[in-house]
């Protein structure tokens, strides 16, 4: 169950913290008085989105804070160590949100930064809420299968079918678009072997076109190239101009000052090195130079080279290795397409035999849904005499389908009859706000042994019921309170007293700002919140309040 809840600067709350218990516990107060901000409060610990206008003014950032105490922890567990965050200790969970008034979000569990993703998936485990309009998920199809489902422990088989229909559905759309595509064959078989062909043939090599650019580029400077050798050979040589002529001087200078001062000597050591070096130097461009003779027809072969490939990158990529997986590609389709008869065959038999364990896993589906609808309306059923519904008809209608789908191999529609005489209809179009909130109590109410969820939160579910109805509605909750924490946001005196804990929001203003409060009332208290409730603090109303709370006792 939830075992606290803290609330700082969300909207009329500076700072609240709630302990609560197990069983039914009501919340009331006047129109206006914040009872809206616990719901704001656990719908952000639940991962809802964040409204900024929620933050109280002149603050800069807004936290909820929650600790829950599971009995189960293993499926919260498993996501928490998906995502790498701490998981429960000793049954343990804790919830930590803030919202920045400069816009972002904060989400903590057990301490460990979460996604907002994560706090949405562990908080479908942790609260069921339910506002004044979320009675119309009643009205969907879907969600009435999901019923049906956990009424009956059907939720494992209705897994396994939903994934052999997948499977199913995957193999026939394989399927219609290898067979869709076999009108337009000949043309893709032509192309896509011309592309294969056009490719195999250039003979492309990874980091070919750089080579050739590099050759491309020497030989098209081959006479520039051919005068700057002709510079260097002139300078490195014995002319007149030559380093060597010059070298040869050096030398014999050189000498002449070691035999004059032999120490001297050791200044010119590397002299000799020098001219050897200089003459290798003249060698290599000599040889360079012989080699600088370009041939016309390698020229050409060079610039249609680069052409081929320069056509094949505008076609099929920007690079070699772009060009080559383009190749791959296509090479594999063609195989496809090729032998597009066997594939088809191949598909053909893997689609039968999918469909046929579909409907194995479908045909044992329906057979325990058929087995449990009848059972669930009788539930609900009763559930709803208690409601006030004493000679309503409610129906669980199974109807099959003409094709497979996600869900089964039929339809559920959820029939009522809230009047003697009148002819069952859908629930969508039958049912008043007011009678649906009582419809989804019923069924709540069915579905409470097989709902893991440990924390019920009604808010104002009994708005546009009547006074009477009103108190039916009240010992429906306390029974719930019986195998669940419930919390009830109502306006009834009737509902309110069958509370086994009853907290009051009221509104105050001090320092000239307005602040919500939240706390617990028993005995006389209790008695004089009632009383409010019912009209006044006149004798009458104080009786009739002491009245409501005997008969809850």
């Amino acid at each position: 169950m939830l075992n606290f809840l803290k609330i700082r600067n969300l909207a009329l709350v500076d700072d609240l913290t709630w302990e609560l218990s197990a069983g039914l516990m009501g919340v009331t107060g006047e129109t206006g008085a914040g009872k809206s901000i616990i719901v704001g409060a656990l719908k952000l610990i639940l991962g809802d989105r964040a409204d900024r206008g929620l933050i109280r003014a002149g603050e800069d950032a807004c936290t909820v804070e929650a600790a829950f105490q599971l009995k189960d922890t293993e499926r919260i567990n498993a996501l928490l160590e998906e995502a790498g965050a701490e998981p429960c200790q000793d049954g343990e969970l804790l919830i930590k949100r803030s919202v920045a008034a400069g816009g972002g979000t904060k989400q903590f569990v057990n301490c460990s930064p979460v996604t907002l993703a994560l706090l949405k998936s562990i908080g479908e485990h942790l609260v069921d809420l339910h506002g004044p309009h979320d009675h119309q998920s009643l009205t969907s199809q879907e969600r009435q299968m999901e019923m049906l489902d956990r009424f009956a422990n059907l939720e494992t088989k209705a897994r396994a079918y939903a994934e052999a229909w997948s499977g199913w559905r995957e193999a026939l759309r394989e399927l219609e678009d290898l067979e869709t595509s076999e009108r337009a064959t000949e043309q893709q078989i032509d192309m896509l072997k011309f592309q294969v062909e056009e490719i195999a043939a250039a003979g492309l090599k990874e980091g070919e076109e750089e080579e050739l650019e590099t050759r491309h580029r020497i030989a098209a400077n081959s006479a520039r190239l051919v005068e700057l050798c002709g510079g260097l050979l002139e300078r490195l040589g014995d002319g007149a101009k030559g380093v060597q002529q010059a070298l040869r001087e050096v030398t014999r200078l050189a000498q002449d000052l070691e035999k004059i001062d032999p120490a001297a000597g050791a200044m010119f050591e590397g002299l000799q090195a020098a001219r050897i070096e200089l003459q290798e130097l003249e060698g290599s461009v000599s040889d360079y130079a012989e080699d600088l003779e370009t041939d016309p027809r390698e020229m050409a072969e060079l610039d249609a080279r680069l052409t081929t490939l320069q056509t094949l990158k505008r076609k099929y990529g920007a690079t070699a290795a772009e060009i080559l997986a383009f190749h791959d590609e296509a090479a594999g389709r063609l195989a496809r397409l090729e032998n597009r008869g066997e594939e088809i065959e191949r598909l053909q038999q893997q689609v039968a035999e999918r469909r046929r364990e579909m409907e194995k896993r479908g045909g044992v589906l329906s057979k325990d849904r058929a087995k449990a609808a009848p059972k669930l309306a009788k539930e609900i059923a009763g559930h709803l005499a208690d409601l006030g519904f004493k000679q309503s008809v409610f129906e669980v209608q199974l109807q099959p389908l003409k094709e497979a789908e996600r869900h089964g191999l039929e339809a559920v529609d959820f029939q009522f009859a809230p009047n003697p005489g009148e002819p069952l209809k859908p629930l969508r179009l039958t049912a008043s706000s007011g009678e649906m909130s009582r419809v989804l109590l019923a069924v709540k109410s069915a579905l409470a042994g097989q709902d893991g969820v440990p924390l019920m939160v009604f808010d104002e579910i009994d708005a546009n019921v009547g006074g009477a109805i009103a108190g039916a509605v009240g010992r429906k909750l306390s029974e719930l309170g019986l195998t669940h924490q419930v919390v009830v946001i109502t306006h009834f005196p009737q509902v309110a007293s069958l509370a086994r804990r009853h907290f009051v929001v009221t509104k105050e203003v001090s320092q000239k700002r307005t602040k919500s409060r939240l706390m617990e009332v028993t005995e006389d208290q209790r008695v004089e919140e009632l009383a409010r409730m019912l009209g006044g603090q006149e004798a009458s109303a104080v009786a009739h309040a002491r009245a409501l709370l005997g008969a809850a006792g």
